[in-house]
């Protein structure tokens, strides 16, 4: 699809639930997944989540702008890693009875794997908990960082900071490589981690090309029967990924992004004890938030930059 064929489609209000005619076995901050039987439908809705509570209002289209970012990126990272998706999407939702319209753009028909249960977040960029850790401790999540470094700075390599897969309510734990090599195993490990590694760099790169900055991200792996590794769920998202205009950037404070931090810095302004229910997001906020994913896919599929 082209980004306009994109944008036309997106809905005016946000799609927070998601019914299919198939069994639901799981349902998360953002994506339901049901049961094809021998493959999986993940639909990704327009929930949204901040501090990992799920809010009560969401933006809408931001599930169909989600699955065809991933779309695009599963299809520009196929020569690094192989991943979760079924060959002819198309004629997966065909064979599965997928509807279309809609269900469809939100969906992808993917491979049953087994999760690893770590996350495996990359960080270009000293932002976000990565600063909060710096300027207390020097490091973050055991790697040890120069002395000096500003907010926003480029770090002088791109640094791997795993966390656990907290439950649905809770928080995600940082952990170091020790207690990522346990998780998984140390083999497991240093593949995970130099494949995150290659993903990252490769993402910067192609960010950079479409004039914006990919400051850091979160992949999520399987593995196969064979125990090939396999790259799941979403890929270098806003909803994963913090993206920051190229031709702004400066460090030293907090870049505008193309990301929900845009969502998260309205709720600090908040007294909110970052617990559920999350207050109400005003629709100007709303507003701006939509613009923000739009704008990220825009750049991604002209290769040109937009103004966030």
């Amino acid at each position: 699809m082209t980004f306009a064929e994109i944008e036309n489609a997106l809905p005016d209000a946000a799609v927070t639930s998601i019914e299919a005619p198939f069994p639901r076995i799981a349902s998360g901050k953002v994506r339901e997944i049901f049961d094809l039987g021998d493959a999986l439908l993940l639909v990704a809705s327009d929930r949204l989540s901040a501090f990992d509570v799920i809010l009560q209002d969401g933006i809408p289209g931001k599930g169909i702008l989600l699955t065809q970012m991933s779309l695009w990126w599963f299809a520009e990272t196929g020569g690094i890693i192989q991943n979760h998706l079924l060959p002819d999407q198309l004629g997966a939702f065909e064979r599965y009875g997928v509807a279309k319209g809609d269900l469809r753009l939100r969906s992808m028909v993917v491979r049953k794997l087994k999760p690893l249960p770590i996350e495996c977040v990359v960080r270009g960029y000293l932002a976000g908990s990565g600063w909060t850790s710096y300027r207390q401790q020097g490091s973050v999540c055991g790697n040890a960082l120069p002395p000096g470094l500003r907010q926003s700075d480029r770090l002088p390599k791109p640094i791997f900071t795993p966390t656990t897969k907290a439950p649905k309510g809770s928080h995600d734990e940082a952990i170091d490589d020790a207690r990522g090599a346990a998780a998984v195993g140390a083999t497991l490990y240093e593949r995970v981690k130099a494949t995150s590694l290659a993903l990252y760099r490769f993402g910067h790169e192609r960010a950079l090309a479409s004039g914006m900055i990919l400051a850091d991200t979160k992949f999520e792996f399987g593995t196969g029967p064979a125990g090939e590794l396999v790259l799941i769920d979403e890929v270098l998202t806003p909803d994963s990924s913090r993206y920051w205009p190229r031709e702004s950037y400066a460090p030293g404070g907090s870049p505008p992004s193309y990301d929900k931090q845009f969502v998260r810095d309205h709720l600090l302004e908040l007294a909110w004890d970052q617990k559920a229910p999350a207050p109400r997001i005003p629709a100007d906020v709303i507003a701006k938030t939509r613009y923000k994913y739009l704008a990220a896919l825009r750049n991604l599929m002209s290769r040109g930059p937009a103004t966030a």
